[in-house]
């Protein structure tokens, strides 16, 4: 079978969607902000928390700022709302944006995953059907937002009562942080991994192992991995994941996707969005 003409950035943020029902700040930053989208059934909902993804940092050479910010996974929020269940579509500060970074970013992240509770009565949300799903480094964080209660009290990324995930779909993204390091720039036109933790996992080495996946092992939770145009030129970050992670006891099923581009698996319903959606939606049964 042919592969689809491969989608941009572009191509996703510029189609016409639905508007959200709800722009919420769940802080003070103007990045601290998400787009919830129900659906039109009766609640409660499901909840799809949705990571977007841009290499790690805010805006990439010659690209629009538009590429690396949540708005390229609106087609996929407003698909699944169609299908039952509520999306939260977060958007956080990266390196490069003022307080991004470590441990900004992931503290915007878990700060992001736990306002659900504030709005789940309001909007009907079932918070025991929670799904997080992230796309290209948004795959990363999608796995240490799973992982995050397994922190140290010590860590300054460390919170007493993390909002728990049934489970984790990771699109064609590192599973692993401190493995995908050294080969950041096969991946991405700036080391945007690196600026992100601040150094190396050698010059950074207890940032690394608050924030990769790996040290944190097991989750406990269902982790779906779907390798399309960037996991499958570099299988190793998946294979030595998948095995750490099945070591530890954790269930991980990888869907290869043959052919797909990199950000064809976000268009709901083409040839490799439509098996995305449908492992997300078997996740939140």
């Amino acid at each position: 079978m042919a592969a689809a003409q491969a989608i941009q950035p572009a191509d996703l943020w510029k189609q016409q969607v639905p508007a959200a029902d709800h722009k919420l700040a769940y802080g003070q930053d103007p990045l601290q902000f998400g787009e919830l989208r129900l659906p039109k059934t009766k609640g409660p909902y499901p909840v799809v928390i949705l990571v977007h993804g841009g290499c790690y940092v805010d805006r990439l050479p010659g690209r629009d700022p538009r590429d690396t910010s949540f708005e390229p996974l609106r087609p996929l929020a407003a698909a699944l709302a169609d299908a039952g269940v509520a999306t939260w579509n977060i958007e956080y500060r990266r390196a490069g944006n003022p307080g991004g970074g470590w441990p900004g970013t992931f503290l915007d992240l878990a700060a992001g995953a736990d306002f659900l509770r504030t709005v789940a009565r309001a909007n009907r949300l079932d918070l025991h059907r929670v799904v997080v799903v992230g796309h290209s480094s948004g795959g990363s964080f999608a796995h240490w937002l799973a992982a995050r209660s397994k922190l140290p009290r010590s860590s300054p990324l460390y919170s007493k009562n993390p909002l728990h995930v049934k489970a984790v779909v990771n699109i064609d993204g590192p599973p692993d942080l401190a493995a995908f390091q050294p080969i950041e720039r096969k991946g991405c036109p700036v080391p945007g991994l690196t600026q992100l933790m601040g150094g190396t996992p050698s010059e950074q080495p207890e940032r690394y192992a608050q924030s990769s996946a790996t040290p944190l092992l097991p989750v406990a939770v269902p982790q779906t991995i779907v390798a399309g145009g960037f996991l499958l030129s570099m299988y190793d970050l998946v294979s030595s994941y998948e095995a750490a992670a099945m070591a530890k006891g954790d269930s991980v099923t990888v869907l290869k996707l043959q052919g797909a581009g990199h950000f064809d698996m976000l268009a709901p319903g083409s040839q490799y969005g439509k098996p995305v959606d449908e492992a997300i939606l078997a996740l939140l049964k």
